[in-house]
């Protein structure tokens, strides 16, 4: 098994890209199936969740592939075959959202239940029911969903909880269905405006993305487009965190400050410096970090997937913070491995009570799903001696050239055992 091996940080110094967002890709990836020939995609990034896609993809019927310029290419054909695997559908949850596609554009549907991250339990039956308000039926056996329908049909649909894939799925499926849809109580995130925007480009009709409240007019069909993906705010904010840990000066090429109102405001509180220029984030710290609570919501709130880095963060800040976990249960898996880095850090609830110490200790570790490993990874900056992180195939499911992006900034950062990658 490989790991990363890691050692105290100096100050962190130089440029990073910002990648192409990996919760807004997948869902552009599953875009595609609407319609037939070839579809484009610019800035996806090379991780392991787009490589599950593409297989998903490719059971389905697409031909998937990237240029040598990095853009990936979907062709779809005319014909599908509507099926989504177990063996695929259950290593990525994001990939249930051909569901609605599939729909939309087969009438029929069989896609696997699925797996991804474990962090609770987070349940479809949101999905679905929305989807049946749209005229489809549904059973499940055997460990799989099977949907059927004439075209669908527009209707009013009040989500129960802002869920991001159940708007995507219902989004998608709504696009080209007979009349008028309206998504009460939708996401707000920015992948689901990226999704919209690209839907309006291939010749729906969709207004209030972005909103909680989203209004679609069914169009007979769609075409193929080109289509760049928004960056990634969840990378950006672990290269945010990194900064605040290590200290030093980066730029985030790319970042989009807009997205990630919320958190810079805590950066901030924190005692970071951020500042906003063209075409990217500039971040800076130099002082020990300030305790903040946090509490994460759907957006424009604090994104779940931040509080790992935020929470690691507060290991070694001054002060004592409560940071709560609003949207999935089961989410402080990562708590007991920084316990064995030395890290003062309660648990109530769904509160994480962090009291700051000076310095983590370095030890073994192991991730246990995306941004949990990288919080892992940055908590070594701060660590005295070395800490190995194992279970890295999580943190390649989120981060393209993970190691030698931290690297470029300073971070003693190797991969062991196995050897390294060419990505790396």
């Amino acid at each position: 098994m490989e790991r990363f091996v890691v050692r105290p940080a100096a100050p962190l110094a130089g440029n990073v890209e910002i990648q192409g967002a990996k919760n807004s890709a997948l869902k552009l990836m599953a875009a595609a199936l609407l319609t037939t020939g070839t579809t484009r995609l610019q800035a996806v990034p090379d991780i392991t969740d787009v490589q599950f896609m593409c297989e998903v993809l490719t059971a389905i019927g697409a031909e998937v592939g990237r240029e040598d310029d990095g853009e990936l290419v979907i062709v779809t054909p005319e014909v599908l075959t509507p099926i989504a695997p177990y063996e695929l559908v259950e290593k990525m949850r994001a990939s249930f959202v051909v569901l609605g596609p599939l729909l939309a554009r087969h009438g029929s549907a069989r896609v696997s239940l699925p797996g991804g991250d474990d962090f609770g339990h987070r349940p479809i039956d949101m999905h679905l029911r929305a989807l049946t308000e749209l005229g489809a039926t549904f059973t499940t056996e055997h460990g799989y969903v099977e949907g059927h329908c004439e075209r669908l049909v527009g209707k009013e649909i009040e989500l129960e909880f802002p869920s991001h894939t159940a708007t995507d799925n219902v989004l998608m499926a709504a696009v080209t269905a007979r009349g008028s849809t309206v998504i009460e109580n939708a996401a707000r995130e920015p992948e689901v405006q990226d999704l919209a925007e690209m839907l309006t480009e291939m010749g729906a009709k969709i207004s209030g993305a972005g909103t909680s409240r989203i209004e679609i007019e069914g169009v007979d069909e769609l075409h193929p487009v080109s289509h760049r993906t928004i960056p990634d705010r969840i990378e950006a904010a672990t290269f945010l965190a990194a900064v605040g840990l290590a200290g030093g000066t980066v730029t985030l090429d790319g970042a989009r400050a807009e997205h990630m109102d919320m958190l810079l405001e805590k950066l901030v509180a924190m005692g970071m410096e951020i500042e906003r220029i063209e075409g990217g984030i500039r971040a800076s710290s130099s002082d020990r970090l300030r305790a903040v609570d946090v509490a994460t919501l759907p957006y424009p709130g604090v994104a779940t997937d931040y509080k790992p880095l935020l929470v690691t963060m507060l290991t070694v800040a001054s002060g004592v913070a409560i940071a709560s976990e609003n949207v999935f249960t089961g989410r402080f898996g990562y708590i007991d491995e920084l316990r064995r880095m030395g890290a003062d850090i309660t648990i109530e609830g769904h509160h994480a009570i962090v009291r700051g110490i000076d310095r983590l200790s370095g030890a073994p570790v192991r991730a246990r799903d995306i941004r949990a490993g990288a919080a892992l990874v940055l908590a070594g900056l701060v660590a005295d001696g070395y800490t190995e992180v194992s279970g890295v195939e999580h943190i390649d499911r989120g981060y393209e050239h993970f190691v030698r992006k931290l690297g470029s900034l300073g971070v003693d950062i190797r991969c062991v055992q196995g050897g390294p990658r060419e990505r790396y």
